[in-house]
């Protein structure tokens, strides 16, 4: 299952739930022909175009968009936006791909992941929103949110919409019962884990999947490693095997191998039961996931509380990513300023940004939403009255901002389950499958004309 679905299946779970929850950026090289800095647009153009009859199309996964977009239309009454779900994500960028190699059938303005980003700009397939006013956004926005859109040379590939810092879910319950403080440190992380499988062989502290990477990666960007960088339009680093990375692979694959935690394929019927039985103890998971796990394990409500991840180094604050993604232009559209007014509107309008947070559950990039005490103030008795929105928005402002992707991510993501994801589950030596995740990237990468460096 893909991160996208993930989040979309709490978005589903939740149509009638009022709590609220809710990684491309960094990019490089202007693929736009403007060095990055093109001329802007001048407000008489955008006065213009805003006020002459205009269809655009927007594709995108998120239900119940159209209250958002009729926001849009009363303030720009010439502009009408048609709304069209092309599929969730992976089958969304292949009709996208599709389309824009036909030269017709493309959207105005399309979804996308954060991850995702350098797989269309490299191609030259995305607007540079700078010239539009974009770069005039940024403060609206937490740091590194807006570095997952940005290019070295001030491109604004895309206007952030939500994000997922990531946050440690816990049994309350099952910590009390055994004397559990959460743990603030890796360390003592793992010391509970040994400490609650010796006192109850049925329950794990936590379940370590091997059938994603995306904890992993998470982990990876909480560490303060930087694994993937484009440098160029044809040069690219690959750092996922290195002494950070095998410190990671030494500490989690110790305690699989103790037998302290579960390696369950999560979003599984087995994993879903798993944690209503009280199989788990936490769950290390993105802002989005609070409310995903209070639709989807209702027999353990009011049990549940909420904490930072644990950290490396004892009073540090550090997080990562997983999760989120944006409204991008894409390049062929016949209607820029349109659909570059469209994108930033959907997400930075307050009425809008707010529309995304209670009716379609996306956790916020921008910080007034953030600091707004009407959004992290709310209780959820799910969690014992835990001001959730609170903690995560504390969290999100630990992301470290310069974490960034290549261009083929779903098949760096392919070959870690093939690599290091069952190294885990098959207990076997996890830093010898770095090497060799490290060793397919580079070839893959080759593969595609990229040079690549370490």
């Amino acid at each position: 299952m893909t991160l996208p679905r993930m989040r979309r299946l709490a978005v589903g779970a939740a149509a009638t739930t009022l709590f609220l929850t809710g990684c491309a950026g960094g990019t490089t090289g202007s693929t736009d022909g403007g060095g990055g800095k093109p001329a802007a647009i001048s407000q008489a153009d955008i006065d213009k175009a805003m006020k002459t009859p205009t269809e655009l199309t927007f594709w995108t996964w998120l239900p119940d968009i159209d209250k958002e977009v009729a926001l849009f239309h009363k303030k720009y009454p010439a502009i009408s936006v048609k709304v069209v779900n092309a599929g969730n994500s992976q089958a969304e960028y292949t009709k996208l791909r599709t389309a824009l190699k036909a030269g017709s059938g493309a959207p105005d303005v399309v979804q996308i992941e954060y991850q995702h980003i350098p797989g269309f700009t490299i191609t030259g397939s995305l607007l540079n929103l700078r010239p539009y006013g974009a770069e005039a956004l940024k403060d609206r926005f937490v740091d590194w949110a807006w570095g997952q859109v940005s290019g070295k040379n001030g491109e604004v590939w895309a206007i952030p919409q939500d994000t997922g810092p990531m946050g440690m879910l816990y049994r309350k319950d099952i910590f009390d019962k055994h004397g559990i403080q959460p743990p603030k440190t890796w360390d003592e992380f793992a010391a509970a884990a040994r400490k609650l499988h010796a006192a109850d062989p049925s329950v794990y502290l936590t379940n370590f999947p091997t059938n994603h990477n995306s904890i992993w990666t998470g982990l990876m960007w909480q560490a303060g490693l930087k694994p993937f960088q484009l440098k160029s339009a044809d040069q690219i680093s690959v750092d996922v095997a290195g002494e950070t990375s095998k410190k990671l692979a030494s500490y989690w694959s110790g305690l699989v191998k103790e037998g302290v935690l579960s390696t369950d394929a999560d979003f599984s019927n087995q994993w879903f039961q798993a944690l209503n039985k009280g199989r788990y103890a936490t769950w290390l998971t993105a802002a989005w996931g609070p409310l995903f796990l209070s639709t989807s394990a209702k027999d353990t409500r009011g049990k549940w509380r909420v904490a930072p991840l644990p950290q490396w180094t004892a009073g540090e604050q550090k997080s990562g990513n997983w999760g989120g993604s944006t409204s991008a232009v894409v390049k062929t559209t016949k209607n820029p300023i349109a659909a570059a007014m469209f994108a930033q509107f959907l997400n930075t309008d307050p009425e809008s940004a707010r529309m995304l947070t209670t009716l379609q559950f996306l956790y916020p990039p921008t910080k007034a939403l953030l600091s707004d005490p009407g959004f992290v103030e709310q209780k959820s008795d799910f969690y014992g009255g835990q001001q959730v929105n609170e903690v995560f928005a504390n969290i999100s402002a630990t992301v470290p901002a310069d974490f960034t992707w290549l261009p083929f991510m779903d098949q760096i993501n392919n070959d870690w389950n093939e690599t290091v994801g069952k190294s885990l589950a098959d207990k076997t030596d996890t830093a010898a499958a770095l090497d060799k995740w490290q060793q397919t990237i580079t070839a893959y990468g080759e593969k595609q004309g990229f040079k690549v460096a370490r």
